[in-house]
């Protein structure tokens, strides 16, 4: 059994990005997996101020949702970032809360190269939804997602379900016409499968 953190970053509560996100936690605890999904419209992280208060072990002197968060990121086995597509790249929410990470980055005298410090080892995941259905529609969101967090924090990726042709913002959710939902609960379900 793993320890999967959903860290959701998406306004609506009943929006793609929460649907897709529910259909992979079925599938995970179908799989025996404890998920606990956090919602950062009820959970507010603020971005980094830079002030550089919290290195190495010390609480960040922002009082919001963060610091509380830190000892479930460091539990997880999988963090799984479930976000709409907004302006092209990741929501707000989602880039605040990853700033953050700065937080529980810890000494490195032998960092790899383009690293400064070290961070927890934890697997991750991407979970994105999105109106448009491009070629290109995910092209600089996964490319953020692959370079920050799989590349620089060194989380390793386990894949991503990409689910696009949502429906726009000014309608009902349109998902479930998809076979994304599906996909995500396989991909849930699938996880840690041999």
């Amino acid at each position: 059994m793993k320890k999967i953190l959903i860290i959701q970053g998406s306004g609506r509560a009943n929006g793609n990005t929460a649907q897709l996100a529910r259909s992979f936690a079925n599938g995970a605890e179908e799989a025996g997996h404890e998920v606990e999904t956090v919602s950062l419209i009820k959970n507010e992280v603020k971005g980094c101020l830079g002030c550089n208060l919290c290195r190495y072990g010390k609480p960040c002197i922002q009082k919001d949702a963060f610091n509380p968060l830190v000892p479930k990121i460091k539990e997880a086995d999988c963090i799984v970032f479930a976000f709409p597509l907004h302006f092209w790249t990741i929501s707000s929410r989602i880039k605040a809360f990853i700033e953050r990470f700065y937080r529980i980055a810890e000494e490195d005298d032998n960092p790899p190269y383009g690293r400064y410090e070290k961070y927890p080892m934890n697997d991750c995941a991407l979970l994105m939804s999105a109106a448009d259905d491009n070629f290109w529609t995910f092209e600089n969101a996964v490319s953020y997602y692959r370079m920050a967090i799989v590349r620089y924090i060194g989380f390793n990726d386990k894949g991503m379900v990409l689910a696009g042709g949502g429906g726009d913002t000014n309608g009902k959710p349109q998902i479930d016409k998809t076979g994304y939902l599906e996909k995500a609960y396989r991909f849930g379900k699938d996880l840690y499968r041999g």
